[in-house]
């Protein structure tokens, strides 16, 4: 442990030499100090050179507790533990977790080496029934894993899990298993999908999945939605990395709100076609 903190404390040396590394995590200014760590980080080399930088959302409350998410450049979302009385208190908490987790990134245990992926390829073989000869066959399940990590060499875990994360909400959607069954190979599809980010136009073709399920189960979509936002709260007080749960209420809110606009317009019986509307306040909007 105390290794781990000299290590972290090297980290904000580097990345931040004006700040006292021992008073970062007291310092009530660690919004500030999130936002000039990831600053840094992207003028020293192109780290997710097409994102932004830090952004927070606050969920809308009457009162406490009070919600709020933090997204760093790559899209890793982190929100409060803590119960919060204030929204400012909440962003704050929300920015320490982000913070911790951002300078763990740079330890050299959390990026893709060789020595990595045999350990984690050694894990994943111990959480399912598979063995280590799968590795080596992408057609398998720990075959596609291992072959994902040996073509991130050198990527830290923040920058893998963008990439895992469509993966994910693929599985999580039913296309992989389309896909399956179309016969493509699992290489085929992560060469495919590698060359894609999580964005509004992925997420559109994903609502548009939902709603075609919602035809054939009436019902399913609020299920959904009400199951990801258990786990999203749930996710959020263990200190956990939210995306994933986070998505999956994007995307299940905006098939939603086409499903609603769709039921508006059939009974104005105006004749207009709606068209999907993406957009986060749109998303939002569905939850409130």
């Amino acid at each position: 442990m105390d290794r781990t903190l000299e290590s972290l404390q090297h980290i904000i040396a580097q990345a931040l030499p004006h700040r006292d590394p021992a008073l970062v995590f007291k310092d009530l200014n660690v919004v500030v100090i999130l936002q000039e760590f990831w600053e840094s980080k992207q003028k020293q080399k192109a780290v997710f050179p097409n994102e932004g930088t830090v952004v927070y959302e606050s969920l809308s409350s009457p009162g406490p507790p009070f919600v709020s998410y933090v997204t760093l450049p790559g899209g890793s979302c982190f929100g409060n533990f803590q119960s919060c009385l204030s929204r400012a208190e909440a962003r704050r908490d929300a920015a320490k977790v982000a913070l911790i987790n951002s300078l763990f990134n740079e330890l050299p245990c959390r990026r893709i080496t060789k020595e990595f992926i045999m350990e984690s390829v050694r894990e994943a073989v111990s959480s399912t029934s598979g063995n280590l000869k799968d590795a080596d066959d992408p057609s398998t399940s720990i075959g596609a894993y291992h072959y994902m990590l040996e073509s991130n060499i050198g990527k830290t875990m923040l920058e893998f899990q963008e990439l895992m994360i469509v993966f994910q909400l693929l599985h999580w959607n039913g296309s992989l298993k389309a896909l399956r069954e179309t016969k493509c190979s699992r290489q085929e599809v992560i060469s495919y999908y590698s060359q894609y980010s999580l964005d509004e136009k992925m997420r559109s073709h994903m609502a548009l999945d939902w709603i075609m399920k919602e035809k054939e189960s009436p019902g399913i979509i609020s299920q959904e939605l009400q199951l990801s936002l258990r786990e999203l709260e749930e996710a959020r007080k263990a200190g956990q990395e939210l995306r994933f749960y986070k998505e999956k209420k994007e995307i299940l809110s905006l098939a939603l709100t086409h499903l609603y606009s769709d039921q508006v317009t059939s009974y104005s019986n105006n004749g207009d076609q709606m068209s999907l509307t993406l957009s986060g306040s749109h998303s939002l909007a569905a939850l409130k």
